[in-house]
């Protein structure tokens, strides 16, 4: 007969409740920079691109799978927000692109290069 061995049911993993310390507190991180909004005038009219850096993350990492130029009109999608399908009816030839793309990043206060993730020191 062959001997049987009692196993021990793995002990539950318990979450953690919302009364208990965290070990990091993402709502208390603040912007190290002034987010004011980058204003444009272009084809007679005032544009305001929300600031680099408080851009979403995501649909930045889902626009730059899309190119070069994929990723700086999706920039500009979500720093136009509600504004972009106007901006997106008028012509808008690439080197005028590549030129409002690099004040903007100027303006963010972002080096030639830089990603948005990349550490300012």
């Amino acid at each position: 007969m062959t001997a049987r061995t009692a196993t021990k049911p793995a002990p539950a993993k318990t979450a953690r409740q919302d009364d208990q310390p965290f070990d990091f507190n993402l709502d208390a991180v603040k912007a190290e920079v002034d987010l004011t909004p980058w204003r444009v005038h272009w084809n007679d009219r005032r544009w305001e691109f929300a600031h680099l850096q408080d851009l979403d993350v995501f649909e930045l990492m889902a626009a730059a799978e899309r190119g070069e130029v994929g990723a700086m009109l999706g920039v500009f999608e979500a720093a136009l927000g509600e504004q972009f399908p106007e901006f997106r009816k008028i012509r808008l030839p690439q080197y005028k692109l590549q030129a409002l793309f690099d004040a903007y990043r100027k303006f963010c206060g972002m080096a030639e290069g830089e990603s948005q993730a990349s550490s300012s020191s």
